[in-house]
């Protein structure tokens, strides 16, 4: 008679599952982070490395030579960082609306946002601008962008021509024989908040197309919204909304107008 074969006791083969359990979990990875928190992380490391840089270049730079450091992801309260900021008017906790005018930064940092299959960052080098008071600047931008392709941060550089307007008029005036009395330098003004700004370069778009909204055709109000791009205007939150209402069009007609500009400049751009 065969004898009759027994299974071992339940407890038993608990403990001797769990060893291999514990080996089998020991050689697991780690989950890996959420892509939020990498990007996250990426952004706070650039960002981190970039600000001593700031610091670092004041004392090379000169007093006429700006040099600022922006979080694209807080554009009211952008500047992080910022050497010579008299340039400009600004401070840490400007906002990006308060900075030089006709940036052309803004429509790089705009063109980044829609196009994330680019990987590299953004070089907008040597072009004029104007600082809010309308002093001639020449300026230059790094548009950074995260590992998604997102642009989140901004380096500027603002160089003030105005010292080279003076020698070039008093050469002028000592060529003349004409002296002629400086003039007293206006004392800085308060920052404007995010939303004056926002509604002062909306109302100086349309009203340099010399008409009221209601008799303006669909490419004047592409270049209206030209404009408001040119200023930096859609880099913030709520923007594309409000121009639509000034404009009196659908926020859907200022993604169209957006789309039309950025062709257009892809094709002059070869």
């Amino acid at each position: 008679m065969c004898a009759k074969k027994t299974s071992a006791p339940p407890a038993a083969t608990a403990a001797s599952a769990r060893p291999r359990a514990a080996r089998a979990s020991a050689r697991k990875p780690a989950p890996a982070p959420p892509v939020k928190a990498q990007l996250a992380a990426e952004r706070r490391q650039v960002l981190e490395v970039l600000k001593p840089i700031v610091a670092m270049m004041e004392s090379i730079l000169g007093p006429n030579v700006e040099l600022a450091l922006h979080d694209l992801t807080q554009p009211e309260r952008s500047v992080l960082a910022i050497a010579n900021g008299h340039v400009s008017g600004r401070q840490v906790g400007s906002s990006i609306l308060s900075g030089p005018k006709e940036d052309r930064a803004f429509a790089a940092a705009w063109n980044a946002t829609l196009d994330q299959s680019q990987r590299g960052h953004s070089v907008v080098a040597d072009y004029p601008t104007a600082s809010p008071g309308g002093t001639p600047l020449k300026s230059a931008t790094v548009v950074y962008r995260d590992a998604e392709g997102t642009p989140f941060a901004a380096l500027c550089m603002n160089a003030d021509l105005s010292m080279l307007q003076l020698a070039h008029a008093w050469l002028e005036q000592a060529l003349a024989g004409k002296p002629r009395a400086a003039e007293p330098a206006a004392p800085p003004a308060e920052a404007p908040e995010m939303d004056v700004l926002m509604d002062d370069i909306i109302a100086s778009a349309i009203r340099t197309l010399g008409k009221p909204v209601r008799l303006m055709n669909k490419q004047e109000k592409v270049a209206a919204v030209e404009q408001m791009l040119r200023r930096g205007l859609f880099i913030v939150k709520g923007s594309v909304g409000s121009a639509a209402t000034a404009l009196g069009v659908s926020r859907f007609s200022i993604y169209n107008y957006l789309d039309e500009i950025r062709s257009r400049d892809a094709l002059a751009q070869g």
